[in-house]
Formats: C-alpha cells, sequence, structure tokens
C-alpha cells in the first residue's frame, strides 16, 4: 500500500508540475516537461529490471542493487528474505554436516539408492567395507556377489541377506533394505560375525542335546514297551529295569550338568568364596572315587602345597570330581589315578594324574568344547555327558585361573587346575618352643647359693 501511495505521489507531483508550466510557462513548455519526465521514469524502470533480472540469474554469487525511489522498498524487502534464506540454509548445511558427521562414525554401514540402484551416498563405514568411491555408480560394480545381486533385484522391503566380504574374509555380514519413502531405497550393512556365531553355538547346542537325550529315551521306551507287552522271567524283568535306571541316571546327570553350566554362565551368578581346608577336601573326593572305582584302579594323594586357599566350595569340589571321574573312566583295569597338591611358578595347582589311554594331539583344541568327545562311544558307554572339561574351564575361568593339560595316546593324562596366587593362604609360622632344662639346672634368675641353703 505505501508503495502504491509513493507512486501515485511521484506521478501526481509530474502532473502539478506539468499543469504548472502549462498555466504561467506554456504549453510547449508542459509537454517537454510530462514527456522528458516519463522517459526518464521508464528508463528507470527498465534499468532496475535489468539489474534484478542480472541478479536473479545468480542470486547466491551477486549483490542486489541499490534501490532508489519506489525501488528502495523492494529491494530492501529482497534483501531481508534473502538474508533470512542465507540464514536458514547456513544452518541446513550445518545440521546436515553434523548429521553425516554423526552417520560417518556409526559402525554400520549406511547407503541410499536411487530407483535405478545407483549410489546416491554412503557414510564412511560403507565405502570402507564396499569399496564404494563417488556417486552414481550402480551399487553392483562395488558387491559383486550373486545373491546380492538376486537380492538387490527383488526388491523386498525389510528383507536381509547374509553374505561374506572379501575384503573382510572370516566376517558374516547382514544386508537389509528397511521400507523407505518415495523411490530410494536404503541399504545398511551390519557386522553380525558373533551373532552368527552364537548361532551357530545355540544350533549345535540344541542339535547335541537331543541327539544326547534321544539315546536314553529311546532305551527306556524300548525297555518299557518290552515289559508291558512281554511276559518275560524275574531275570530278565531286573536286566530290563536295570537297563532302564541306568539311562535314566544317565539324562539325570545331563540335566545336572547342563544346570550347572547355566548357573556358571549365568551373569547374575556369584561367587561364594571362602577360605578352604584343601587336605580334607582332597581326602573325601579320593575316597568317592575309590567307592567309584570299586578296586579295578590303585589311587595316591600328595599334599605339598599351603592347607588353606579361598574358593567357592562347591564350584571347586565340582571340578576336582569331574577330573577323577574321567579319569576312572577312561583308566584301564589295574592302572593308577593320583592327586598331587603343591605350589610351582606362585600357583596353586591340583592335578589329577593316570595312566589311562591318553587324548591324541589333534583332539586337544577342542576338550573343553560342550559336548565334544574324542571316542563318542566309549564315553557313552561309561555315562559320560561331553560337559565336564566345558564346566571346569568356567569353573576356573570364575576363580581367575586356568586348566591346563598334557595328555599322550598311550600314556596317560594329567589335568590340573591352576590357581592363582592371590587364592593361597599361606600356613602360620610355628612359634618355637623353649626346650626343658635339665634336671639339677639352676633356672635363669635363680640364685644358687639361696637354693642350697633351702635344700
Amino acid at each position: 500500500m505505501k508503495l502504491l501511495l509513493r507512486s501515485l505521489a511521484v506521478i501526481a507531483l509530474i502532473a502539478l508540475v506539468g499543469i504548472g508550466l502549462d498555466t504561467f510557462v506554456s504549453e510547449h513548455g508542459a509537454v517537454w516537461w510530462l514527456g522528458i519526465a516519463f522517459v526518464a521514469a521508464a528508463i528507470m524502470q527498465t534499468v532496475y529490471l535489468v539489474r534484478l533480472y542480472h541478479w536473479s540469474s545468480l542470486p547466491r554469487n551477486r549483490a542486489l542493487p541499490a534501490g532508489i525511489g519506489p525501488w528502495r522498498p523492494i529491494i530492501a524487502r529482497l534483501a531481508r528474505f534473502v538474508r533470512q534464506e542465507t540464514d536458514a540454509r547456513t544452518e541446513l548445511v550445518s545440521e546436515l554436516e553434523r548429521i553425516h558427521a554423526a552417520v560417518d562414525r556409526l559402525p554400520d554401514g549406511l547407503v541410499v539408492l536411487d530407483r535405478y540402484d545407483h549410489v546416491l551416498w554412503a557414510n564412511d563405514a560403507a565405502e570402507a567395507l564396499h569399496g564404494i568411491f563417488g556417486t552414481r555408480r550402480p551399487i553392483h560394480h562395488f558387491i559383486r556377489q550373486p545373491e546380492f545381486a538376486r537380492f538387490i533385484q527383488a526388491n523386498e522391503p525389510d528383507s536381509t541377506l547374509r553374505i561374506q566380504l572379501p575384503a573382510y574374509p572370516g566376517h558374516t555380514y547382514e544386508l537389509r533394505l528397511p521400507r523407505t519413502p518415495g523411490d530410494q531405497k536404503l541399504l545398511i550393512t551390519r557386522d553380525i560375525t558373533d551373532q552368527a556365531k552364537l548361532d551357530a553355538m545355540r544350533s549345535d547346542f540344541v542339535a547335541n542335546v537331543s541327539h544326547e537325550i534321544r539315546t536314553p529315551i529311546t532305551v527306556i521306551a524300548g525297555f518299557a514297551e518290552t515289559l508291558l507287552t512281554l511276559e518275560i522271567d524275574e531275570a530278565a524283568r531286573r536286566e530290563y529295569l536295570g537297563s532302564i535306571l541306568k539311562q535314566s541316571q544317565t539324562m539325570q546327570r545331563l540335566v545336572e550338568d547342563l544346570l550347572m553350566l547355566s548357573s556358571l554362565e549365568s551373569d547374575g551368578s556369584t561367587l561364594e568364596d571362602e577360605p578352604l581346608e584343601v587336605q580334607p577336601l582332597l581326602e573325601s573326593l579320593l575316597e568317592e572315587a575309590r567307592l567309584l572305582s570299586q578296586g579295578r584302579h590303585h589311587f595316591a594323594l600328595r599334599l605339598e602345597g599351603p592347607r588353606r586357599i579361598v574358593a567357592a566350595p562347591g564350584e571347586l569340589e565340582s571340578a576336582v570330581r569331574n577330573l577323577l571321574t574321567n579319569a576312572i573312566r577312561y583308566t584301564p583295569e589295574g592302572g593308577r589315578i593320583g592327586i598331587e597338591w603343591r605350589v610351582q611358578d606362585s600357583e596353586g595347582r591340583i592335578t589329577v594324574r593316570d595312566t589311562g589311554i591318553g587324548i591324541a594331539a589333534e583332539h586337544i583344541p577342542r576338550l573343553t568344547e560342550r559336548f565334544y568327545r574324542v571316542d563318542r562311544g566309549r564315553s557313552r558307554a561309561n555315562g559320560g555327558t561331553g560337559l565336564g572339561l566345558a564346566i571346569i574351564k568356567r569353573i576356573m575361568h570364575r576363580h581367575q585361573g586356568r586348566l591346563q593339560f598334557e595328555t599322550a595316546p598311550g600314556k596317560g593324562s594329567a589335568f590340573t587346575l591352576c590357581l592363582p596366587a592371590a587364592r593361597l593362604v599361606p600356613d602360620p609360622v610355628p612359634v618355637p618352643v623353649p626346650a626343658p632344662a635339665p634336671a639339677g639346672t639352676a633356672q635363669a634368675g635363680t640364685d644358687p647359693a639361696s637354693t642350697a641353703q633351702r635344700a
């Protein structure tokens, strides 16, 4: 409105001057005045229109022209708008830079693709994982696996693909295409190596447990069906019932070992340390081993270490019992089994040594795996669950110690529980007792003369 009033005021001023010239000077002078004034106004309008057009072609690189007359408020408003737009653009660019910097620090690779699967943008992780450089290049130029080509071509929202990347052997990556609005796609690459290992371990664990339980269940079901359907004598019945009892005990041991392993690996379980007498513990476990052996082996106990340690009694007892049970299972009749307690290299070491069949070198790296057996048939016949050494390893880890073993085929085995020096309680130093004085010898501080007088 103000601009209109200003323009009308200028026109009115020109008209008034023309009327004055016509009245007081001459009509010819008034015509010239009006002609020159309107031509000058038209030229000025044209000049400013050209300047604004010139500025609008590159508004970010050129300054607005200075305005006079009615153009001053127009250009002032344009300048204010340009200033606000520049500030908003600067703030937006800064925000985008912060977002890009944050996204670049993510461990997951992020790639934005257009409708033709060309790369529009990729963060640092994606560039490192897939070797992406530049933009507007097809993504299959960087990820060349055939399964990925089928995956990206299918374009199924929220679909996933697990692949191995040539640049990172031994790692497993999951590629995901989440739902996105519009024609663009977002490709996410995540390292799931640990998760894949856990999934494989979980599958193996379930398969192993199922396999271990299937055999005793089959035996129990078979003998139970026989007892129910056939008429058998008392001796056969007792034999079948004994087999059922044996298989049920095997299942019970498996369940107990699984529960113990789960308890040991639980984050919420705490180690209940207390001072523990070593000799009574080992003697009682050795007596249990003698009863289990039923006179088929020779046992020995050797104690050279301190009398007390700090440990969780139940867990340490379970570890030694497992080692003794394994020694009995794999030592032929007449063999020797011994327990040694000593200090070596500042560690307390409980060693269970046997003269059994030993273990070949290729099996040693996997001995502490769950359900791993050197001889599955022999272990199952002896009632082993395949979890003993895994339990022992976990117990020693909780005690800040380690499990060490030496074995060779035909030469026996020696399994050692190594406890750190902090868990050893030094034996008390004995206080010397003075020897009694011989008869007739005066005690210290006694006057011989007075003694003789009293005598």
